[in-house]
């Protein structure tokens, strides 16, 4: 058995949502727990949506299979944070308890060996996009990462492979997006519309070979396909990314999947971050990304 009391910073969190982060469980293996009576708030059955509050008690009776931990390519670790390189194809996590293996399950899989509490994820990437992802290892660097986050204080770039020459060195693509949910895709618009939201990228353009761009974005605002649809708006889709560009190039070149890749992440907050201060200044980057050697070898990012 294992058990919990609700802390102040905890409270107001849905039940599933404790457990699936908690314990890394997906929400199908979270439901057969919760209907088998296996867990308990405050010694009695909640429904899945019950709201926690400070002070309530919380006891999990499940007994877990010991799983084998999958590879996990840790770039930075300490006691309070850990930011990991995902692969493309992989996803970030996952609550509908459809897939049984998203980079969250491994790194807490991993945490899990160590004897550790599982991490808490605080963004995502697509899918088919790979690079750094952060996670945090408590609650407390968890609500400053989520801070500094919305605070738009962590700053995030990518670079990608993009069709044509870009205009100029340097750039800023801005407009307005609207997600369609049911088709899972953004438009770029030139004015606001109910629902639509302000994007702004800038890049700078790394290298040009055959027809092709090295490109470094950096978003100064986190939308849905942001880089994606930006890009491909401005005429130069992403190489790989049949959703906005060209699935006939994209076949051409044997690319399946956009070439995309959070590779630099920059830690621009001072004192106000409260415990996470030491990391002021401080920045995580990838050594290699493996289109670029494709494409762009000896090319210094």
């Amino acid at each position: 058995m294992e058990e919990w009391i609700i802390k102040a910073g905890e409270a107001g969190r849905r039940l599933d949502i404790f457990f699936m982060e908690r314990k890394g469980w997906n929400r199908s293996f979270f439901m057969k727990a919760l209907r088998t009576k296996k867990i308990k708030v405050n010694g009695k059955k909640e429904e899945p949506s019950y709201r926690l509050q400070e002070g309530d008690l919380l006891r999990s009776f499940v007994l877990e299979e010991k799983k084998p931990a999958l590879p996990v390519d840790i770039l930075y670790e300490d006691e309070n944070i850990i930011a990991v390189n995902k692969p493309q194809g992989l996803l970030s996590l996952d609550v509908t308890g459809r897939t049984k293996d998203t980079l969250l399950d491994r790194v807490n899989a991993l945490l899990k060996t160590r004897g550790e509490p599982p991490a808490f994820p605080v963004h995502r990437i697509d899918f088919n996009t790979g690079g750094i992802l952060l996670l945090a290892k408590n609650e407390a660097a968890r609500n400053v990462l989520d801070r500094m986050i919305r605070e738009r204080k962590i700053e995030k770039s990518y670079l990608c492979v993009v069709e044509g020459a870009m205009p100029g060195k340097k750039g800023r693509l801005e407009g307005q997006l609207f997600k369609d949910a049911r088709k899972n895709r953004v438009y770029v618009l030139d004015h606001p519309v109910k629902g639509s939201k302000t994007a702004v990228t800038e890049y700078e353009v790394k290298a040009f070979r055959q027809g092709l761009s090295l490109v470094e974005c950096r978003l100064l605002t986190g939308r849905t396909h942001q880089i994606r649809c930006q890009m491909a708006h401005a005429g130069h889709p992403l190489l790989g990314d049949d959703k906005y560009g060209s699935k006939e190039w994209n076949r051409g070149k044997r690319e399946r999947r956009q070439l995309l890749c959070s590779y630099k992440t920059t830690f621009a907050f001072g004192k106000e971050a409260g415990i996470l201060s030491y990391l002021s200044g401080k920045t995580i980057r990838l050594s290699h990304v493996s289109f670029v050697e494709k494409y762009f070898k000896g090319t210094v990012i």
